[in-house]
């Protein structure tokens, strides 16, 4: 039986948060929990996750670490440790989802392998209407997203195609590369296997390749969830990438040596003792 504890990472950013939550709110099936994993932000976003617990009828946790910087790789391992469900579904704090969501990830979710969802790009522009509730995507009609499109305020309109399984999902299966954590699933015991994320990354950057690659390399292998689970990313400015030069040694060494377990990982990470 598949438990979704959906681990939604989050800084800084209320009103996106707020429209993530909405959407997860509006499942056609609700998640076994969702998790805030939130990486130092302040009371605007506590607050909102406390007036969102007495609307979302499956629990909803907040988890919070000091701010000290981007860590959200110890952040996502703080969400899965506190979690109970047995799949894990990491989600962006400012990726909304559509009504099938979660029910599209069930039916996807297969022993032995990681889901990589899609995901439409919004402009600044759609993303201020959404954040300051003045529009819903999710209830476009299919002319409205053309005219979206016409006017720049998403990349792509393909990935909201709906398509069954089948062996078309499996031809990437140790593809590592596009592999990102704003949408992506993994069995929980697969992700303790290799001791989750590894908290050496910190500042923007890599550490979802690197889980990725850990992964592949303990035999889960990659599924597309393409065409059955699009997110609206909502717009954001570009992170820091002060720190971009050691994450991309810390990754390469992953792949030089094939890697399986994270150095600083879940497992001998503070979170558990």
């Amino acid at each position: 039986m598949v438990n979704i504890s959906v681990i939604v990472t989050t800084y800084q950013r209320p009103k996106a948060l707020d429209a993530v939550l909405k959407s997860l709110s509006l499942q056609t099936k609700l998640p076994a929990e969702i998790i805030v994993a939130d990486d130092g932000s302040g009371q605007d976003t506590k607050f909102l996750i406390k007036s969102w617990q007495s609307k979302i009828t499956c629990p909803l946790v907040h988890v919070w670490q000091e701010d000290k910087g981007f860590r959200a790789a110890r952040a996502r391992n703080l969400g899965v440790a506190s979690s109970k469900g047995n799949y894990l579904v990491f989600l962006d704090g400012d990726c909304i989802v559509f009504p099938d969501f979660i029910s599209r990830h069930m039916a996807l979710a297969e022993i032995g392998y990681i889901v990589m969802g899609s995901r439409i790009l919004c402009s600044e522009a759609l993303t201020s209407r959404v954040e300051n509730n003045k529009l819903w995507p999710c209830t476009f009609t299919l002319k409205d997203w053309l005219t979206s499109l016409v006017k720049n305020d998403i990349n792509r309109i393909y990935p909201l195609l709906r398509l069954p399984d089948g062996l078309w999902r499996k031809l990437r299966t140790k593809k590592w590369l596009g592999i990102r954590t704003f949408n992506l699933a993994v069995w929980k015991n697969d992700f303790y296997a290799v001791n989750g994320f590894d908290e050496q990354f910190e500042g923007w950057g890599h550490e979802d390749a690197d889980l990725a690659i850990r992964l592949i390399n303990n035999s889960i292998l990659r599924k597309d969830g393409q065409f059955a689970l699009p997110v609206l990313h909502l717009w954001h400015s570009e992170n820091d990438r002060n720190n971009e030069k050691d994450n991309k040694s810390y990754l390469a060494s992953s792949i030089k040596s094939r890697k399986i377990k994270a150095i600083k990982g879940i497992l001998n990470s503070k979170i558990n003792k």
